[in-house]
């Protein structure tokens, strides 16, 4: 009886194809795989850049017209909203609406301070909205990887756009009777610019509630 197999040529001519074979499929799963994290490091980018947003948004929404004692020792009153576009810090403000889930024994009231700090969005904020001498506040990274951030105040009164706020500054001291105007107007919007490394130039227009 004749015995039947394959020859010597073509065991290596299979070996080979099916060298090609996993070849192709390793560089396949490979690349899926690297597309997965690309995708993955894409889609938690995206979603900290919406967070941060909405923090901002959240924030401008709940701004108020209550001035505040500075921290620095000086008994100056502070603004309800400050810019003075020279420095890393681009905006202070009052905010209402502070959630308190715990219960815990504090004012609904918040003083908030945005700076822009080594490529990032920073956000502060002080548990009491008249804080205690040098009182150190809490920080929160909002946004990372930014080359530029912008602010403009819209002026309820010119209709101008202007890069730093209160629009008009105290002469003199600060009274009753001057104290809304100086101290406790608000911008009718708030516009925000930011350039980041690998999203580009994202621009927000925020209205503040009267």
């Amino acid at each position: 009886m004749r015995r039947t197999g394959f020859t010597l040529m073509e065991v290596m001519i299979a070996m080979f194809i099916a060298a090609i074979m996993l070849a192709l499929g390793y560089s396949a799963i490979n690349q899926a795989a690297k597309d997965r994290t690309s995708l993955e490091t894409s889609q938690a980018r995206i979603t900290e850049i919406q967070r941060g947003m909405r923090v901002v948004a959240q924030d401008f929404a709940q701004m108020i017209a209550r001035t505040a004692r500075d921290t620095e020792g000086g008994g100056n009153i502070q603004a309800a909203v400050i810019a003075t576009n020279k420095d890393d810090t681009l905006i202070t403000f009052s905010r209402a609406g502070w959630s308190n889930p715990a219960g815990v024994q504090r004012p609904a009231e918040q003083r908030v301070r945005y700076r822009f700090i080594d490529g990032s969005l920073v956000r502060e904020h002080w548990l009491s909205l008249d804080s205690a001498l040098n009182a150190e506040p809490r920080q929160r990274i909002v946004l990372t990887k930014i080359k530029e951030v912008q602010l403009r105040f819209l002026d309820p009164v010119s209709r101008n756009w202007r890069d730093d706020w209160p629009a008009s500054t105290p002469n003199g001291p600060v009274d009753p009777s001057n104290i809304d105007l100086l101290l406790r107007t608000r911008p009718l919007a708030i516009e925000l610019t930011v350039v980041f490394d690998d999203w580009g130039r994202i621009q927000r227009l925020f209205e503040i509630p009267s």
